[in-house]
Order: structure tokens, then C-alpha cells, then sequence
């Protein structure tokens, strides 16, 4: 079977295209604003395309997103049947960051972690598709901004993933791929980026690649790609895999 999956730090929403935007725009982090939605509308038509998707920066319902599920609008909008997100931060009624899964499948299993780290509200999606150890099981991260931290979250996936043949890693790591956490995580796990040094961010600019698909080696990859949609100051990242005869999904639409 043939997926394609995607990953993508969508920023709540907001568009940001310029260096300057993130002063000018900062009270769309904490307000609600008219463009949001259409940036959503936007962000909807590109996933539709997908099968697997896993979103970051997302808003479980607040003030800022006129209290609405920013990963249900955006499954609804898409057509997913199956949608899921985790809220790893609340700023009272102002924000609640969080994560998302979109899937065409229907997940046997979807667990929240929360993250270590001194600074509290990091967390990752753990999502499995079907129920034998042969199982597909993806990991949606956002990774905390310190390397120390990083690496003690690290060590806490590391765990989690690997006692599974079959995993997709994707979200925003807050770390290039030559870097000690990379060399670190491929260790723990086995796991393997097909393509290094994809940048992503920022949007009208890439110059730093944080964003990253990680895969086991079970896994055929046939194409990687950033794609080239500036809404957020990150671009999504774009994957197709062919998977092994022993996956079976259920409820593909």
C-alpha cells in the first residue's frame, strides 16, 4: 500500500512572510482575526491531498481561535474522517497550543505523552494503526527550543518507539539534521531521515531545516519533498511511502 503523509508547523493559522510579521502580527497569537480561516480554508486544500498528517502549532478552542478545534476545521474542511489532538499548554481562556493527527485510517490506539523538561507543554501524539505487533505507529513532536531539553525528550521517544518494526516520526524537532540530537535519535532507534538538510523555515526564506520525517527501515520511501506553501513561517514536508504487505490499515476513504 501506497501513503503519503505530511507534516506541518501551521503557527495557529497566522500568516508570516516577512521577519518584521512577527512583531506587527504577534496580537494574532492571542486574538481572534478574520484571516485565520482562510489561511485554515488554504492549509485544509492542501492537506486533502494527504493520508496521514500531522500538524503542530495547532488550538484546541480559545479566544484566539473564536473557540474553535483549529485540527477538527481543518479535518472537517479536508474531509478526514478521523481527527485527534492533544493540548499540551493552556494560557486560560487566551490559548490552548496543541497538536494534531489527521488520518484517512481508522487508529487502533492514540496515546498523549507529555514531554520532560523544565519548562512544561511539550508533549507527542502517539497514534498506532492496527492491532498485531506489525503494526503502523507515527509520532507527532514539537520539540522544546533548549538542546538539553531536547535530548532528555529524545530519550523518552527513543523508548517509546522501540520495541515497534514499523514507525513515522514527523513534526517540528527544533533541530537540523546534522546535529547531536539527529546522530542521537538514529542511534536510539534506528530510525533514518531519507533526505537531510530540507529547509524549512522561515517560509519566505528557508534557511534552517527543523522540520523533519523520520522512518524505520521497513519502510520504502519513494519521494521527500518541502513544499512550497507559505502561510505559516514554517512549509510543510512531504512524504510517499510504500508499505510493507503485513500493514494492514482499516477504513481508508
Amino acid at each position: 500500500m501506497r501513503i503519503r503523509v505530511l507534516s506541518y508547523n501551521i503557527q495557529a493559522g497566522i500568516s508570516t512572510l516577512r521577519y518584521r510579521h512577527y512583531l506587527t502580527q504577534s496580537w494574532k497569537h492571542v486574538l481572534p482575526h478574520s484571516q485565520r480561516f482562510t489561511n485554515l480554508d488554504r492549509i485544509a486544500r492542501l492537506v486533502s491531498d494527504y493520508d496521514v498528517i500531522g500538524l503542530q502549532e495547532t488550538d484546541a478552542g480559545s479566544l484566539r481561535s473564536g473557540f474553535v478545534n483549529l485540527t477538527q476545521y481543518i479535518g472537517d474542511k479536508a474531509s478526514f474522517p478521523f481527527w485527534y489532538d492533544q493540548t499540551n499548554r493552556r494560557i486560560g481562556q487566551v490559548a490552548r497550543h496543541s497538536m494534531g493527527v489527521l488520518s484517512r485510517f481508522h487508529p487502533s490506539d492514540v496515546v498523549e505523552h507529555r514531554l520532560p523538561g523544565r519548562i512544561p507543554g511539550r508533549g507527542a501524539l502517539f497514534a498506532r494503526f492496527g492491532s498485531s505487533r506489525e503494526s503502523l505507529v507515527v509520532v507527532i513532536l514539537h520539540l522544546a527550543l533548549g538542546r538539553k531539553a531536547r535530548l532528555r525528550q529524545l530519550s523518552y521517544i527513543s523508548e517509546l518507539v522501540e520495541d515497534y518494526p514499523h514507525v513515522i516520526l514527523m513534526g517540528d524537532l527544533n533541530f537540523a539534521s546534522h546535529s547531536a540530537e539527529m546522530n542521537y535519535l538514529i542511534n536510539r532507534t534506528l530510525l533514518r531521515e531519507p533526505v537531510h538538510g530540507m529547509h524549512t523555515v522561515p517560509s519566505w526564506r528557508p534557511q534552517r531545516n527543523i522540520d523533519h520525517i523520520l522512518v524505520s527501515p521497513t519502510l520504502q520511501v519513494e519521494r521527500v519533498r518541502v513544499l512550497n506553501y507559505s502561510i505559516s513561517d514554517h512549509l510543510p514536508v512531504a512524504m510517499d511511502l510504500i508499505l510493507p504487505e503485513s500493514i494492514q490499515l482499516a477504513g481508508h476513504s
